[in-house]
C-alpha cells in the first residue's frame, strides 16, 4: 500500500536526493562514515516536487499543530521549505541560525518573533537532532512557545529520538529511513543482502566502520 512516506521516498530516490551506497560509504561533515546520504534541498530544483513538499508539510502543520501562529525554518537547509509553508499558511516567517551573525545586529533569529508566540519549526532533515533542537532552544529563549516540528526526512537514530523526547518536542516527518529502504528494495535500487549493513549502521552511526 502506498503511503505518504513511501510516495515521498520514491520521489526523493527518483531525483537522486537520496543516495544509498553500502559498498562505497560517504563521509559526513561530522566525520561519520555513512552508506546513506540525503539532500532534501535538491527538491527545490523540481517545481512539481517543490510544490508537493510545500503542500504536504503545510498539511502536516495544519493537522498536527493547528494552534501555530508562526513558522520558523532551521538555517540553512530548511529556510526555503519554511518560507514556502509560511506563505501557504499566510503566517509570519523567521529562520534560526546555527550561531549569531558576526556583524550588524548579531541576530540568531532572523525575522520577527514575539514572546508568547506559538511557533512551528520546519526542518529539512533530522540526523542526531542537535542542530534542530538548538533552533528550538533559541526560540524558547526568545520567549516563544514551540508547538512542534515538521521535517521532510528523519534517519530515526535512537540518539535523535531520545533527544526530541528529552526536549519535549513532537516531530512529524514526510518520510523516514524505513520507507526509503522499503522503496529502494522494491525498485531494485538496493538488494536484500545490503539491508543488514544499512541497519547495522543506523544502530550506531558514530562508530560504524571504526
Amino acid at each position: 500500500m502506498n503511503t505518504l512516506e513511501t510516495i515521498f521516498a520514491a520521489k526523493l530516490l527518483e531525483v537522486e536526493a537520496i543516495k544509498l551506497q553500502p559498498n562505497n560509504p560517504f563521509t559526513w561533515a561530522s566525520g561519520w562514515k555513512s552508506p546513506f546520504y540525503c539532500d532534501n534541498r535538491k527538491t527545490l530544483a523540481f517545481p512539481a516536487l517543490r510544490s508537493f513538499v510545500k503542500t504536504e508539510l503545510t498539511r502536516l502543520v495544519m493537522e498536527n499543530f493547528p494552534e501555530a501562529e508562526a513558522v520558523a525554518g532551521v538555517a540553512t537547509g530548511a529556510i526555503a521549505q519554511g518560507a514556502l509553508v509560511a506563505d501557504a499558511m499566510g503566517m509570519p516567517f523567521s529562520y534560526v541560525r546555527s550561531k549569531p551573525k558576526d556583524h550588524g545586529l548579531a541576530n540568531l533569529i532572523e525575522g520577527e518573533v514575539r514572546p508568547g508566540m506559538k511557533v512551528v519549526v520546519v526542518e529539512d532533515l533530522i540526523s542526531t537532532g542537535g542542530s534542530s533542537l538548538k533552533a528550538v532552544e533559541a526560540l524558547r529563549q526568545a520567549g516563544c512557545e514551540v508547538v512542534g516540528m515538521v521535517a521532510s526526512y528523519t534517519y530515526g537514530f535512537p540518539i535523535a529520538e531520545q533527544a526530541f523526547k528529552d526536549a519535549d518536542v513532537k516531530l512529524i516527518t514526510l518520510t523516514n529511513y524505513e520507507a526509503v529502504l522499503e522503496v529502494a528494495q522494491q525498485t531494485g535500487y538496493i538488494t536484500a543482502e545490503q539491508i543488514p549493513t544499512l541497519n547495522e549502521w543506523r544502530k550506531d552511526p558514530a562508530n560504524w566502520m571504526k
